[in-house]
């Protein structure tokens, strides 16, 4: 991570990124844009994309991005690297919308843009790689619960809010595949509102109201931290597991006191390895961002895009005792 941390410190002023000196010309130069600098999750996708230019051979990769979360400070990025006339850019953009006219002169002189982990409105870039999509999500948070019921179970569900988006559709995905999972009964839905006291009260609830209950998942990092807390302090640890989707610097405690058996994130090491790799396809081989285009992602697989030249780059990934403590220090 030493290696990582000087590249972002030399990447960090645009006055500094422009008085590198010139690569030789049959360099391809692929910047990494994030969010911003001195992030544990974009530190790790930088060292999948480095991984990916050691595999292509001819890659330099330029991690950079600005010291906070604007999308004032990624235009100015985004401007410095126009004028080094790089040749490919893969973000992950602050604002939606903002970026665009930016992205769009980088574009116009022909350089290659893709957006990843957060996207950038589709006229701003050519692709967007998703971590994974909504039904993939949906069956691995049943799937997680239900690997460790193998007579089936009782499983409740504690989400954010009752107007979370993102965890509506994911809970909506994860019923439409209930069928995949025979004995597996989900007894309840609480919500937590993404706060930590009221997550691990609606978790107490749970397991008094259902005595037989097997299974908490949350698919939110705040929730499932607090419904392992609850596990642990209730003397429940080996009768209810609590799984979901969660952060390994966040749930390695409860691996390590077995509250949780596994749960998932995305992997930002991929991340970073397949925006790369589809950064360099679009602008050395040839591969065209279209509905229906599988573009190459190295080990990944490939990517198939969508009406909106979107596409999911896999299952989300599972952390257990097997590798939590590869990842818990990193994001």
């Amino acid at each position: 991570m030493s290696v990582l941390k000087k590249l972002a410190a030399t990447a960090a002023m645009a006055t500094a990124m422009m008085a590198t000196p010139a690569f030789a010309q049959d360099d391809v130069r692929i910047a990494l844009v994030v969010k911003a600098l001195g992030i544990g999750f974009f530190e790790a996708a930088a060292e999948g994309a480095q991984e990916a230019a050691a595999e292509l051979g001819n890659v330099e990769i330029i991690y950079t991005g600005p010291t906070d979360t604007t999308a004032e400070g990624q235009i100015e990025v985004i401007n410095a690297l126009i004028a080094q006339n790089v040749d490919a850019i893969a973000i992950s953009s602050n604002d939606t919308d903002a970026l665009v006219p930016a992205l769009q002169r980088a574009m116009q002189r022909g350089i290659t843009v893709i957006s990843w982990d957060s996207g950038v409105a589709p006229e701003g870039r050519q692709l967007h790689l998703n971590p994974s999509s909504n039904p993939l999500i949906g069956n691995m948070i049943i799937k997680l619960a239900a690997d460790h019921l193998p007579d089936g179970g009782e499983v409740a569900l504690l989400s954010a809010t009752t107007t979370s988006t993102n965890q509506n559709i994911w809970i909506d995905e994860m019923m439409a595949v209930m069928g995949d999972y025979p004995g597996i009964e989900v007894v309840a839905t609480v919500y937590g509102d993404d706060l930590a006291d009221k997550s691990y009260r609606e978790a107490t609830g749970l397991m008094q109201s259902y005595p037989d209950l097997d299974a908490i998942i949350a698919p939110t990092s705040v929730g499932i931290v607090a419904a392992a807390q609850a596990v642990v302090d209730a003397g429940k640890v080996g009768q209810v597991n609590v799984t979901g989707l969660g952060l390994p610097s966040e749930m390695a405690g409860a691996i390590e006191s077995g509250a949780s058996q596994s749960f998932a994130i995305w992997n930002p090491i991929d991340l970073g390895y397949s925006a790369t790799m589809l950064a360099y396809e679009l602008s050395q081989n040839g591969a065209v961002a279209e509905a229906g285009a599988e573009i190459p992602m190295g080990r990944m697989g490939s990517l198939t895009l969508d009406e909106n030249n979107e596409g999911a780059m896999a299952d989300p990934f599972v952390y257990d005792a097997s590798n939590i403590d590869q990842f818990k220090s990193i994001f």
